[in-house]
């Protein structure tokens, strides 16, 4: 009699087990793919790093090179961190390699190393717009719309409204809904990490939602595409690309100051714009008439339409940015806490946001409930408790000395050796952007220098810590130093 169990069996055996194909599909098949076997320490502990290097390092720099990457796996001592492309492997280990191993190992683990890997990941986001056709009923322009580069996180919904930024975003959502009756321009200024490139971007989806073609670029982009347009000689493209969308956003527009071909490309760029109803929306770090070396043309046509500007937010506010971030991110704090972690002195939202990342991934890390202690603890490093006494003027003038081994009559002199011009003017960015000093009493500070030197040096400053790792490094050390707790 035929045993059916055995026959099978022996199928099995014989005509797959003994197969190579079939074991390779086997293999296939019950291989988990390599997300699945990401080590979640890793995703963790890597997410904790990246909250405090979003609060170390530059903006343009963190989410340029670091915001898209992720931890993959810890083995033998090493932190794997995946990375969208080979060139940002180059980049990272030769200009950032330093302070992320030693963040790591303060954050996750003392002991570890850290490496890169190219692990590309589609951000959809990100992709280009699809054409849309032209039409005579439509009189707004048509056609192919420019790849918008816009965070799809930068919306108005996500966007906490409180006293600090009520008028911006008021002008801002006007400018995207309505903007046939909106301002020409809407020119939007703060200090760093306050929500200037959010409403801009927000600006950008409502206005894809509503049909129109929009262009997200930073004035660097601008310049950087204009001087390669030049030298391939393609500047009537360059043309076309600007003026045939709907709706410009141009962020950090302060960078277009110097540069006076690229001023000219732009002048004619918002001309042709105004020209025909399009709609332009300009971000800044300072109001126009700050600006150093912008010709006053440009400088007019900036302040053109509504100016507005964005303050630090208060605790209320800073309360509701974490509850609503916490809300997204799909974590329950208590009110407690929240207002725990809001009561830091804080500068920008950027810090808040980063210090909210570190929370959350310590607590995954060490498997723990966010409690009241577990904040501390996360914020010690970061923002140490300090007071605008404590930290002023003559303290930042303190750290650049010790930084560069300088004097301060030599610092605030008439000294003009390179050896003293470039702390110089650190000191004085370091007191526009850290202590919110205006250029008049900075430039009475300093030696009693005026209002144009002072915007010169800031100009100058602000340029190199895009182009000169030096000068970046400078910075961040003397901000750590500032930072650094007080004992009495």
């Amino acid at each position: 009699m035929f045993d059916a169990n055995f026959g099978v069996a022996q199928l099995f055996r014989d005509y797959c087990l003994d197969n190579p194909l079939f074991n390779a599909l086997i293999l296939i098949y019950i291989t988990p793919p390599a997300s699945l076997m990401t080590d979640i320490r890793a995703i963790n502990g890597w997410k904790a790093a990246l909250g405090e290097l979003q609060v170390r390092v530059d903006r343009h720099v963190f989410d340029t090179w670091l915001k898209d990457t992720r931890g993959l796996s810890i083995d033998r001592g090493v932190l794997l961190v995946g990375v969208n492309t080979p060139f940002s492997i180059e980049w990272l280990e030769r200009r950032m390699y330093p302070t992320i191993r030693e963040t790591v190992q303060r954050v996750v683990d003392g002991a570890l190393d850290v490496e890169f890997r190219s692990t590309p990941v589609l951000d959809t986001a990100r992709s280009p717009l699809d054409p849309t056709p032209s039409g005579a009923a439509n009189s707004r322009r048509q056609g192919q719309s420019s790849w918008s580069g816009l965070h799809r996180h930068y919306t108005f919904p996500r966007f906490v409204v409180g006293p600090s930024n009520r008028l911006p975003y008021s002008a801002a959502k006007a400018v995207a809904e309505t903007p046939e009756n909106a301002y020409q321009p809407l020119f939007i200024h703060s200090p760093a990490g306050l929500g200037k490139t959010h409403l801009l971007q927000a600006i950008g989806h409502t206005s894809i939602e509503r049909g129109d073609r929009i262009l997200y670029v930073t004035a660097e982009q601008f310049t950087s595409e204009f001087i390669t347009a030049i030298r391939s000689r393609t500047t009537e493209d360059f043309r076309a690309k600007y003026r045939s969308v709907d709706v410009l956003l141009v962020d950090d527009v302060q960078f277009l100051a110097g540069k006076e071909q690229t001023q000219e490309a732009f002048f004619h760029t918002f001309n042709d714009l105004h020209n025909s109803s399009g709609q332009v929306v300009l971000a800044s770090d300072r109001p126009p008439r700050e600006f150093s070396d912008l010709e006053d043309r440009l400088r007019s046509r900036f302040e053109w339409g509504l100016m507005t500007d964005i303050s630090a937010p208060d605790m209320e506010t800073r309360a509701a940015i974490l509850r609503t971030k916490a809300g997204h991110m799909s974590v329950s704090l208590e009110d407690a806490v929240i207002h725990h972690a809001a009561n830091y002195p804080y500068r920008n939202i950027r810090e808040l946001e980063g210090c909210l990342n570190r929370i959350v991934a310590m607590a995954n890390v060490y498997d723990s409930p966010i409690t009241m202690d577990l904040v501390a603890q996360a914020i010690a490093d970061l923002l140490p408790s300090f007071s605008q006494a404590a930290v002023g003027p003559e303290t930042i003038l303190e750290q650049v000395c010790l930084r560069f081994s300088v004097g301060r009559d030599d610092l605030v002199g008439a000294s003009r050796k390179r050896s003293v011009t470039e702390p110089r003017r650190i000191a004085m960015y370091l007191m526009h952007e850290e202590l919110s000093m205006s250029d008049t009493d900075i430039g009475r500070l300093m030696g009693g220098r005026n209002h144009s030197t002072v915007i010169s040096a800031l100009s100058k400053v602000t340029r190199s810590l895009d182009t000169d790792p030096s000068v970046k490094n400078h910075v961040i050390a003397i901000k750590e130093a500032l930072l650094a707790p007080i004992t009495n």
